[in-house]
């Protein structure tokens, strides 16, 4: 099995919003598609994709709030991919990232009950909870990992 990890290209944005809708409705509501779309045309900082037989199989970035804070975005892995570590590898990928820069001390991801397990595993904390935020039925998790 060949993975890869690389940086998001133009190339890729009908993948990743496809990858997108495999995940509608269980981890993300249909009106959050919008603002994944506004994000890769907009917002983008670090983004990477992750590739296993160069099929895209997930996707997730890292942005900055201030001088000391990374924010990671809009993390997602097709259905067929979950639970067999492909999201670990990403992520703590992301994290050895956020590590180069000297100047980061906290790590925020504003996630949902759905994925905020994940997170809780690779030491993330939760520091607040809003019901409905995302969307009906879609909390939000606001957690923080100290680097």
């Amino acid at each position: 099995m060949d993975i890869k990890i690389e940086p998001f290209k133009p190339a890729f944005f009908e993948e990743l919003l496809y990858l997108m809708d495999l995940n509608i409705p269980l981890y993300f509501a249909p009106e959050e598609k919008d603002d994944f779309r506004n994000y890769l045309e907009n917002e983008v900082e670090d983004y990477y994709i992750l590739l296993v037989d160069n099929k895209l199989v997930g996707c997730g970035g890292i942005n900055y709030d201030d001088k000391n804070t990374a924010v990671i975005t809009w993390d997602m892995l097709h259905p067929e991919y979950q639970g067999q570590g492909f999201g670990t590898k990403l992520l703590l990928f992301k994290l050895d990232k956020i590590k180069e820069k000297t100047n980061i001390e906290r790590v925020i991801v504003r996630t949902s009950q759905m994925a905020h397990t994940f997170y809780e595993k690779q030491g993330f904390k939760l520091l607040e909870t809003k019901k409905d935020y995302w969307a009906p039925g879609f909390d939000l998790y606001w957690m923080e990992l100290n680097v």
